[in-house]
C-alpha cells in the first residue's frame, strides 16, 4: 500500500521537547581527510542560462532526447558526482534534472550556487518525477537495524533527528570510504539552506537574531537550542545501546568525537531535509531522501508529496511543468514561524500561517477554581493558547471573549449562575464587555509596539529590495505576524463599535485575565 509523506512539524518539535551561527561545513571537518572542493566556474550573466548550463540530468533515454529537456553538463558540473552516484546505486532514470540557482551575496560572494531539483522535461499532472529505492534512503531501519532499539531510543530521550545526525557524522568521518559520501557532500554544499539560501535561525549569530526582536520566534530559537543540547548530552546513550552498529567506527564516543556546535549544525541540516513517511514502520517513519528536500522547493499550497510505495519513495507531480522549472512539494500544514525555524524560509501565501495569543486566569482571584472549572467545561484550560489563523482573526477574537469575560466576574451569585448554566457564561454587563475589549486592544497595541519597526516600515524595506538575505526573511516573518495582529486589532475595534452604548465606562477588574 502506498503511503504519503510530508515534512513533519513533529520532527522538529520532538527535538525541542527532548541549536552562534557559523559557516563551517555541516557534518564537520572531523577527520584529517577533507572533502575536495569542485573547481570554481564563471557565473553566467543570465540566470536562465546559468541554470541550463549547469544541469545534470537524471532522465530516461527517451526523456533525454526530448526537445524540451535541458542539455546535460560535462563531468565538471558539481552535481555530476552526486547524480552519477544515484544512478550507479539503483536510482531508475526519471524525469528530473539537478540545476543551480545563484546565491545572494551573503558571504562576500564566496557562496557557490545552490542545487535544486527541476523538471528535466515537460511534465503533466500525475507524472512520476522520480522513484528513489529504499536502498538510497537513510532511515532508522538502516541506522540501527533493529526496530525495537529504534522504538526504545526515540520514545526515551533521543529524537529520530538526533540519531540520523549522529549516523551521518560518523559516516562523514570515513570520507570517501562511506557509501553516503556523495550525499553527505551534497548536504554540506546546501548547509541546511532552503530555497531562499538562508539557514535556520538556530545557526544565526546574536546580531542576526536581533532581526527577530519582538517576534515569539526569538524565544522559540532559545527553546529549540536547549532541546538540541539535551539531546547532545544523551548521544553516548545511543553509542552504548547500539554498540553493534558503531563497532564499525574506530572513533571516540559521540560527545568526545564531536563538539556541541558541530552536532547542532548536523542536526539542523538533517532537520531541513527529513521527511515524515506515513503508514510505514516506526523505523522508516523519518527518512532522508536524496533528491528530496532541500533540493526540492517547498510550498504550503501544494499537494505533491513524497510517497512510500513498496520498497521505494516516489514523487508524483500535482501540476504541469516546463523543463527547467523547480519541482514543488508540500511542506505540511506548518505556520511560517516553523518554516523559518526548520527550513530557513517564509511562504507569503501560506494558508496555515498563525500566531498564538496566550490567555490565563488570574490565580490570585478568590474564584479561580470555579472559573477554572467553567473553562474546562468549555474545553479551555487555566492557561489557554488561542491560535490566530490567517484570514480568521475575527473568529479568534470571538472565541476569546467568553474566556476573558470570566475574569471580570466578581459577584459570587453571578458565578454560581455561570456554574449552573450549560453555556460559556451568563450575559455580562455592557461595562464589563467594554472592559474586556479594551484589555484586548491595549494588549494588541502593546505587542505591536514590541517590534522595533512598524508594518509600513517593513513594507518599505522589502520594496527597496536591498536587504541581506537573513534580514529579508526575518522581515517577511515579522511583517506577516504584524498583519495578523493588526487583523485582531481591527476585529476588536469592530466589536467595540457594535456595542449598544458607547457612553458606558469600562468596569474595573481586580482579577482580569493575563494576556501574553
Amino acid at each position: 500500500m502506498a503511503s504519503s509523506a510530508s515534512v513533519s512539524p513533529a520532527a522538529a518539535a520532538s527535538a525541542s521537547a527532548n541549536f552562534s551561527g557559523t559557516h563551517r561545513r555541516l557534518f564537520l571537518p572531523c577527520s584529517l581527510r577533507r572533502l575536495p572542493r569542485p573547481r570554481s566556474r564563471p557565473r553566467s550573466s543570465s540566470r536562465l542560462r546559468l541554470a541550463a548550463c549547469h544541469a545534470n540530468t537524471l532522465l530516461s533515454s527517451s526523456g533525454a532526447q526530448g526537445p524540451s529537456a535541458p542539455a546535460a553538463c560535462s563531468s565538471a558540473s558539481s552535481a555530476g558526482g552526486f547524480s552519477e552516484w544515484l544512478l550507479t546505486h539503483g536510482l531508475p532514470p526519471g524525469k528530473v534534472a539537478i540545476l543551480e540557482r545563484p546565491v545572494p551575496c551573503s558571504r562576500g560572494g564566496k557562496d557557490r550556487p545552490l542545487h535544486f531539483v527541476a523538471a528535466g522535461q515537460d511534465l503533466e499532472v500525475g507524472d512520476v518525477a522520480f522513484e528513489m529505492p529504499m536502498s538510497l534512503v537513510v532511515t532508522l531501519e538502516r541506522v540501527l537495524g533493529d526496530e525495537s532499539v529504534a522504538e526504545l531510543l526515540t520514545t526515551n530521550k533521543l529524537s529520530e533527528l538526533a540519531c540520523l545526525a549522529l549516523y551521518l557524522m560518523y559516516e562523514k568521518k570515513q570520507g570517501k570510504d562511506s557509501l553516503w559520501y556523495p550525499y553527505i557532500k551534497e548536504l554540506d554544499r546546501q548547509r541546511g539552506r532552503g530555497q531562499l539560501a538562508v539557514e535556520s535561525p538556530l545557526l544565526w549569530t546574536e546580531s542576526e537574531l536581533d532581526y527577530l526582536n519582538g517576534s515569539p520566534m526569538r524565544d522559540e530559537v532559545v527553546v529549540r537550542d536547549e532541546g538540541i543540547r539535551r539531546e547532545y548530552n544523551e548521544l553516548d546513550t545511543l553509542w552504548f545501546m547500539a554498540g553493534s552498529l558503531f563497532k564499525q567506527y574506530p572513533f571516540d564516543v559521540p560527545t568526545e568525537a564531536f563538539p556541541f556546535e558541530i552536532f547542532k549544525q548536523a542536526f539542523v541540516a538533517v532537520q531541513s531535509c527529513v521527511v515524515h513517511l506515513q503508514k510505514v514502520s516506526l523505523a522508516r517513519r523519518f527518512a532522508l531522501v536524496p533528491l528530496g528536500p532541500p533540493l526540492l522547493t517547498y510550498k504550503s499550497n501544494c499537494k505533491a508529496m513524497l510517497t512510500a510505495v513498496d520498497d521505494s519513495v516516489r514523487l508524483v507531480v500535482d501540476r504541469p511543468y516546463k523543463a527547467g522549472e523547480p519541482i514543488i512539494v508540500w511542506c505540511g500544514p506548518q505556520p511560517n514561524s516553523r518554516l523559518l525555524l526548520n527550513y530557513g524560509f517564509v511562504d507569503e501565501d501560506n494558508p496555515y500561517d498563525r500566531i498564538a495569543i496566550e490567555a490565563s486566569l488570574n490565580m490570585e482571584d478568590p474564584q479561580y477554581q470555579e472559573k477554572r472549572m467553567v473553562a474546562q467545561r468549555n474545553g479551555k484550560l487555566a492557561i489557554q493558547k488561542f491560535q490566530v489563523c490567517v484570514g480568521k482573526e475575527k473568529e479568534t477574537i470571538s472565541e476569546m471573549l467568553p474566556y476573558l469575560r470570566l475574569g471580570y466576574i466578581s459577584d459570587p451569585d453571578e458565578m454560581q449562575c455561570i456554574l449552573s448554566s450549560e453555556g460559556d457564561t451568563c450575559p455580562v454587563s455592557p461595562c464589563s464587555e467594554r472592559a474586556v475589549l479594551d484589555q484586548l486592544v491595549v494588549y494588541l497595541k502593546s505587542r505591536l509596539a514590541g517590534y522595533p519597526t512598524t508594518l509600513d516600515e517593513d513594507e518599505a524595506m522589502l520594496a527597496d529590495g536591498n536587504l541581506e538575505p537573513k534580514k529579508e526573511v526575518a522581515t517577511r516573518l515579522v511583517r506577516l505576524e504584524k498583519k495578523l495582529l493588526h487583523g485582531c486589532l481591527q476585529a476588536a475595534h469592530e466589536f467595540i463599535s457594535a456595542l449598544p452604548d458607547h457612553t458606558v465606562s469600562p468596569c474595573p477588574a481586580l482579577y482580569a485575565p493575563n494576556l501574553k
